[in-house]
């Protein structure tokens, strides 16, 4: 009897160092995962020497819905833009740590907003390379998907998300911006065209 109990006590001691293991090991491979670092713009292009460079100064547009004879008259948002954020380890982390803001207008009223939070960030993967970079780290631009909470300069507050469908990105991201104003939504994204300096953004994640 005094064998056998001896054997439950052992075994009992493995079974526990072997869920202290497994127990350091999730937790491990919890902490594994790192904060990202990341930048993010409203971008214009030029063409030094016929290179493709990405700069900051664009301005991007959004529009509310069409039709009109449903939804009234269309009316357009546009906004410039940058700033910096963290996003804690995991997909799709909120975090209070941003910078950053821009203007915006619509027709010819205007003024600033600010970033206030992060409300999610999706990294998809690193941009392929061969476009040249006046902003940031060229092994450093990413495509992906961010949203942030906003605050107008008018007392407004609102949710811009922000696109970026760079060279190598995956199917199904939109390249430039959806917006909200209070009660509005600037959901219908404009993409970009012909003029370098419209609808274009970027983001840049610390490797």
């Amino acid at each position: 009897m005094r064998v056998r109990t001896r054997r439950l006590l052992k075994l009992g001691g493995v079974l526990t160092v072997g869920g202290l293991l497994v127990l350091i090991t999730t937790f491990a491979s919890a902490a594994s995962g790192q904060a990202r670092h990341a930048s993010w713009d409203i971008i214009r292009l030029t063409f030094p020497g016929g290179v493709t460079t990405v700069n900051a100064g664009g301005f991007a547009d959004a529009q509310t819905q069409a039709p009109e004879a449903v939804f009234g008259p269309i009316e357009t948002i546009r906004l410039s833009g940058s700033g910096t954020f963290v996003a804690p380890a995991g997909s799709n982390g909120g975090s209070g740590a941003v910078t950053g803001g821009g203007t915006w207008q619509i027709g010819a009223t205007s003024g600033t907003y600010t970033v206030e939070e992060l409300v999610s960030f999706a990294f998809a993967n690193f941009a392929s390379p061969g476009f040249g970079d006046t902003i940031g780290d060229t092994n450093e631009r990413a495509n992906g998907t961010a949203v942030f909470r906003i605050a107008y300069s008018d007392g407004a507050q609102g949710v811009l998300t922000v696109g970026c469908h760079g060279p190598g990105a995956p199917n199904h991201i939109f390249e430039g911006i959806a917006v909200t104003k209070d009660f509005k939504t600037y959901y219908t994204v404009q993409n970009p065209g012909a003029d370098p300096d419209l609808n274009r953004t970027i983001f840049h994640v610390q490797r």
